[in-house]
């Protein structure tokens, strides 16, 4: 499979591209971004860049864009033919993600959405231990999410996060993989957002940087969900799963487990980073929907929406 890569900055160079060429039936063949001092870090791989995408040499594209770009971008691709692996979130909000009703059902089947925590085998265990009854039912979940921390000293992120809450909350970029999880291990998407709140920890910035809700899930689930970034110490990270029969908990950056039951409690810890482990795993099934193993993106479009729909739901919630 012959694969572009667009967009060189943290998450294209340090996670994309070394799972990109860690798969033995990908053939990385161009290094796009506009930014000529971005390309210019990459060219030590030995890869042709440019400025621009060339499609008529590439099977499929990873496109690791800011969310305001992508959404023109993976309609570009999809509509030239190419299969999409593109960066969550699918958009800054619903109304610019309608922008995807332009492709057709074959175009959408082909692109794949980066909520790349999803192929966790962390995420795979929780739902068992969800539908099987171990944890009991319905379950409270505490999705505790915090990130980016604040430090005058580095700019280049300081610039980055700012720039990133001109386009919406730490939920809309967080929640977007939050929101799926839950979906995915809740049995659908939220049947109701009680209520929402939201915080500036320092008036200069664009946008709330603490949003947290309440929301109800298929079967009597319950989740309570706090979103944070930019503060100089941080929360711990980190979701549990409540039951009457038990407590799940894992932790946020790197998916190890723990299971609390009337037998006792156990950790569970799965080979490997979570980086390399998740990025590996979603390139191989972006592979196994170009050689259609897959008939279809896992996660969907259609899953990055929704995510994104719940997550600008609390986000008008919380004002």
């Amino acid at each position: 499979m012959r694969v572009a890569l667009v967009g060189l900055g943290a998450i294209g160079l340090g996670a994309h591209l070394p799972a990109l060429l860690r798969h033995p039936s990908v053939d990385v063949v161009q290094l796009v971004d506009p930014d000529p001092v971005r390309r210019e870090a990459a060219a030590g791989h030995g890869i042709r860049s440019a400025a621009d995408l060339d499609p008529g040499g590439v099977d499929g594209v990873v496109l690791a864009t800011p969310p305001w770009v992508t959404p023109e971008l993976v309609v570009r691709y999809a509509e030239a033919g190419l299969f999409v692996l593109a960066e969550k979130p699918v958009a800054t909000s619903v109304e610019a993600a309608r922008i995807y009703d332009r492709l057709d059902p074959e175009q959408r089947r082909r692109v794949q959405i980066g909520l790349t925590y999803r192929h966790d085998p962390a995420i795979r265990q929780l739902k068992t231990w969800i539908d099987d009854g171990t944890l009991g039912t319905p379950v409270l979940v505490r999705a505790h999410i915090y990130d980016e921390a604040y430090s005058p000293a580095r700019r280049e992120h300081a610039y980055l996060i700012t720039r990133t809450l001109e386009h919406g909350s730490p939920v809309v970029h967080e929640g977007a993989h939050v929101f799926d999880w839950l979906s995915h291990l809740l049995g659908g998407p939220p049947e109701r957002v009680y209520d929402a709140w939201s915080q500036r920890t320092r008036p200069d910035l664009p946008a709330a940087n603490l949003t947290g809700a309440r929301l109800s899930y298929p079967g009597g689930h319950q989740a309570l969900v706090e979103f944070g970034w930019f503060t100089a110490a941080l929360p711990r990270c980190e979701l549990t799963f409540l039951g009457d029969r038990g407590l799940a908990t894992l932790d946020g950056f790197t998916f190890a487990l723990r299971l609390g039951t009337a037998d006792g409690e156990r950790e569970v810890r799965f080979p490997g980073d979570r980086t390399t482990r998740c990025f590996d795993l979603q390139v191989r099934r972006f592979v196994e929907l170009y050689d259609g193993t897959r008939k279809a993106g896992v996660p969907s479009l259609d899953d990055g929406i929704a995510a994104l729909r719940t997550a600008q739901l609390v986000a008008g919630r919380a004002g």
